[in-house]
C-alpha cells in the first residue's frame, strides 16, 4: 500500500485530524470542571504517590511567527516578575490538597520561554516546587530552552535546580526558512548552547525539527537533520508544522505560497526519517527518534510507552498537574484545563481559587476508546486483552476493530490478538485513531493528517 494513490484514498492528503495528545481531544473539553472537582482530584492522589508536573511559562522575548502555542511577548521581567509571583502562590494551594509524600516522578518546565527568566527567578520557581511535592529518585526535570535566550548564570542555575534534560527548539537551520518563518537560530549559536548544556553535567538533550515549513525542500530538510544530528541529541521529535491562522493569527505572515503540498510534506518527513534511521535511532510512534539506550527507546521495547501533552513518554505517573495559564491536566477521572487568557488565570488565582476554567470527566467508554488511540498511536496495534482489562466487552471490541479493518482493508490487519496497522502504512496512524474518535470533530481546529 505504499503508494500515492493508496495513501490518498484514505485521506491522508486532504484530512484534518488532531494529534491524539489526549482523548478527547483539547475543543471537547467544556464547563462542568471546575476549581472544586480539581481540587477533589487532587485530594484522591494517593499518599505517597507519585506526580507529573507541568509548568507554563506563557512569555517570549521574539514571537516568532510559525508558533501556535499561547504566548505573549514582553520586552521586560515586569510581567515574568508577577506571573512568577501568581505560580508560587497556586503551587501553594496545589500542596495544601496534596496527601503527605506525594512526590514528583517528571517535571517540564514548558512554554513560551521558561529560559526567559532570570536565574534568581528560575531558581524561586524550583524551590517553590520542591518545598510542596520534591522531586522522587531517579525523576526527570526537564526545561525548554532557546539557545538565543539563554547565558551562564541561567544555565548554572536550572542546573543547580536539578535539570536532567534539555529541550531545545530547531525547527530548521536553513536561514531563508527561518527568515520565512520568523525564527533566527542559528546552527553556531544552538551548537554553543549544546555545548555549554553538557558541561554542566547535563547529558540528556532532545530537539524538535519541524517538516512542511516554507521554502523546504529535500535538500534543506536533509541539511537540518545532519547538522541536528552532529549536536547528538538522545531523542528528536519530528513534528509536522500545522498552518493554523485562524487560531494563530501571527502565522499568516508565513508566506502561504511557498508552502510544501501535503504530498511534499509526507516526501520531506520520510527523508528525514530515513536520515534518523540511517543514523540508529529507533522510531518512537508516529513522529519521534530516540537512541536505542534512551528511557523512550527502552518504554518502547517494554509495551511502557504512553502518550500525552508533550507526546510521546515513558512516565509512568497516573496523574499530569498543568500549572500555569492554558495549562491542562490528567487524572484518572478526566481532564482540567486552566483559563487560558494570562489575566484571567492571574485573576482566579489571586482570588484565592484554582484557575480551573473547562475539562472533561471520563465515561467508561472514553476511558476504553482513549486506550485503543494510544495504543494506535504508540504501537501501530490495538490489543483486544488490553481494553478488556478495563472493563470494556469483548464483542464491543471486536466489533471497533472489525469496523477499522473493513474501512481500512488495505492498510490495518486483523489478528487473534486485536489489530495491527500495516507497517507501510503508519503515515496513516493518525487517520485511523480518527475513526475511533467517538465525538464530532470539525477539521478546521485540527492540522493536517500529514
Amino acid at each position: 500500500m505504499n503508494t500515492t494513490a493508496q495513501l490518498a484514498r484514505h485521506g491522508l492528503f486532504d484530512a484534518r485530524v488532531p494529534r491524539y495528545t489526549s482523548y478527547p481531544t483539547a475543543p471537547q473539553f467544556a464547563g462542568g470542571v471546575d476549581g472544586d472537582r480539581f481540587a477533589s482530584w487532587l485530594r484522591a492522589v494517593p499518599e505517597g504517590g507519585q506526580v507529573s508536573l507541568y509548568i507554563h511559562v506563557p512569555f517570549c522575548r521574539r514571537l516568532c511567527w510559525f508558533c501556535a502555542c499561547r504566548t505573549q511577548g514582553t520586552s521586560s521581567d515586569a510581567p515574568v516578575r508577577a506571573y512568577l509571583d501568581v505560580l508560587k502562590a497556586e503551587i501553594a494551594r496545589l500542596g495544601r490538597h496534596l496527601a503527605p509524600g506525594v512526590r514528583l516522578s517528571r517535571m517540564h518546565w514548558g512554554g513560551g520561554t521558561p529560559t526567559l527568566m532570570n536565574a534568581a527567578m528560575i531558581a524561586e520557581l524550583a524551590a517553590a516546587v520542591e518545598a510542596v511535592v520534591p522531586m522522587a529518585p531517579g525523576a526527570e526535570f526537564s526545561v525548554e530552552i532557546d539557545p538565543n535566550e539563554l547565558d551562564d548564570t541561567r544555565l548554572d542555575a536550572l542546573a543547580a535546580a536539578g535539570m536532567t534534560r534539555a529541550s531545545i527548539g530547531v525547527q530548521d537551520f536553513d536561514p531563508v526558512i527561518q527568515k520565512a518563518i520568523g525564527r533566527d537560530q542559528s546552527y553556531e549559536i544552538t551548537a554553543r548552547a549544546v555545548e555549554t548544556i553538557r558541561a554542566r553535567g547535563i547529558e540528556s538533550l532532545n530537539a524538535d525539527i519541524l517538516f512542511g515549513l516554507p521554502h523546504q525542500t529535500l535538500e534543506r530538510i536533509s541539511s537540518s537533520v545532519q547538522k541536528l544530528l552532529s549536536l547528538s541529541p538522545d531523542r528528536v521529535a519530528l513534528y509536522g508544522y500545522a498552518h493554523v491562522p485562524w487560531m494563530a493569527k501571527r502565522q499568516s505572515l508565513l508566506p502561504t505560497d511557498a508552502l510544501p503540498t501535503p504530498e511534499q510534506r509526507l516526501a520531506l518527513f520520510e527523508t528525514a526519517r530515513q536520515l534518523f534511521a540511517w543514523d540508529g535511532f529507533a522510531e518512537i510512534g508516529i513522529d519521534h527518534f530516540a537512541r536505542p539506550g534512551d528511557g523512550l527507546a527502552r518504554a518502547q521495547a517494554e509495551g511502557r510507552l504512553r502518550r500525552n501533552f508533550q507526546g510521546y513518554t515513558d512516565d509512568g505517573a497516573t496523574a499530569l498537574i498543568g500549572l500555569g495559564a492554558s495549562s491542562i491536566s490528567r487524572f484518572p477521572q478526566g481532564y482540567a484545563q486552566n483559563a487560558s487568557a494570562t489575566s484571567a488565570y492571574i485573576r482566579d488565582i489571586r482570588d484565592g481559587n484554582f484557575a480551573t476554567a473547562r475539562g472533561h470527566v471520563f465515561s467508561k467508554e472514553d476511558r476504553w476508546r482513549g486506550r485503543m488511540i494510544e495504543q494506535l498511536m504508540c504501537e501501530f496495534r490495538c490489543d483486544t486483552s488490553a481494553i478488556t482489562s478495563l472493563g470494556a466487552r469483548e464483542s464491543w471490541v471486536r466489533s471497533v476493530l472489525a469496523g477499522l479493518a473493513a474501512h481500512f482493508d488495505d492498510a490495518t490487519r486483523l489478528t487473534p490478538q486485536g489489530l495491527q496497522i500495516l507497517p507501510e502504512a503508519r503515515p496513516l496512524t493518525r487517520v485511523i485513531a480518527r475513526a475511533v474518535d467517538a465525538y464530532h470533530l470539525s477539521g478546521a481546529g485540527h492540522s493536517s493528517a500529514i
